[in-house]
């Protein structure tokens, strides 16, 4: 059977979107910005980021390709022109030096393999005072879906997920460790502000268990994600919480130095 993307596009933004308006009132993108969007999955930032900086362009950059085609899918179909996708790694993607104004992610930068060598690399990428914006999940103790799908779906899904440091998900769950990695990638100005909102997965917990099995970043780690025990134990581990979830997130803003540190002079 053919996994419907345009649908999966759409359970993204229901998980993720609830801190776009934080996150772009943190971006402050200004109209001939070059923003890069880090992990733009289905690209939906990455089209709000084109049309926030009309004169300008946006690029996002992902590693999961049939997310890529369906961004590259939705812009063609919106006559979306100043945008472009690039199937890539960013921690070790050869950008241009300073190529841009801007780089945002929503929940996208948990899961490199070494964040302060990521953001560094990303920071090269930055001309000198460009920003970084992203957002990352919070302590898992107060995010009820890594709660739900550690229940539900124990060894199926990384066992870390509900451990705030773990790889992967919960690595910077921690907002000292958030500032650690970036002091350490060379940025400043660092702020790191909590944000809370409510996953609305649908009207009952059985809709919401159906959303969930169907959610492409779950569908994928399963052997038989149609299996009808896949169901019955998520919306079993729902039942506690109902339908609609908790979350918490960080939104954390830096910029790079008008000056490196390696002349000395600092900004």
């Amino acid at each position: 059977m053919t996994f419907d993307r345009t649908a999966d596009a759409a359970r993204y933004e229901v998980v993720g979107a609830g801190s776009d308006a934080a996150l772009f009132a943190a971006a402050a993108l200004e109209p001939a910005d070059r923003v890069l969007d880090i992990g733009c999955g289905y690209g939906r930032t990455t089209l709000r980021a084109a049309a926030q900086a009309p004169d300008g362009e946006a690029v996002g950059i992902d590693i999961a390709a049939p997310l890529l085609a369906e961004a590259r899918a939705t812009a063609a179909r919106t006559g979306v022109r100043n945008v472009s996708f690039v199937h890539a790694d960013a921690q070790t993607h050869r950008f241009p030096e300073a190529a841009f104004d801007v780089a945002l992610s929503r929940n996208g930068v948990m899961f490199f393999a070494d964040h302060t060598a990521a953001f560094s690399h990303i920071g090269h990428a930055l001309r000198p005072g460009g920003r970084l914006a992203f957002t990352v999940p919070g302590d898992p103790a107060s995010n009820e879906l890594p709660q739900v799908l550690g229940a539900a779906l124990r060894g199926l899904l990384p066992s870390g997920m509900t451990r705030s440091g773990a790889p992967g998900v919960s690595s910077l769950a921690d907002p000292g460790r958030i500032r650690d990695v970036l002091t350490g990638a060379g940025y400043e100005r660092i702020t790191v502000t909590g944000l809370g909102t409510t996953l609305r997965l649908g009207a009952t917990v059985h809709e919401a268990a159906a959303f969930l099995r169907d959610w492409g970043a779950v569908r994928d780690a399963l052997p038989d994600p149609e299996s009808p025990a896949v169901t019955e134990a998520l919306a079993a581990a729902l039942a506690p919480f109902g339908p609609s979830l908790r979350a918490t997130a960080w939104l954390v803003s830096a910029r790079r130095p008008v000056r490196s540190a390696r002349d000395g002079r600092g900004s």
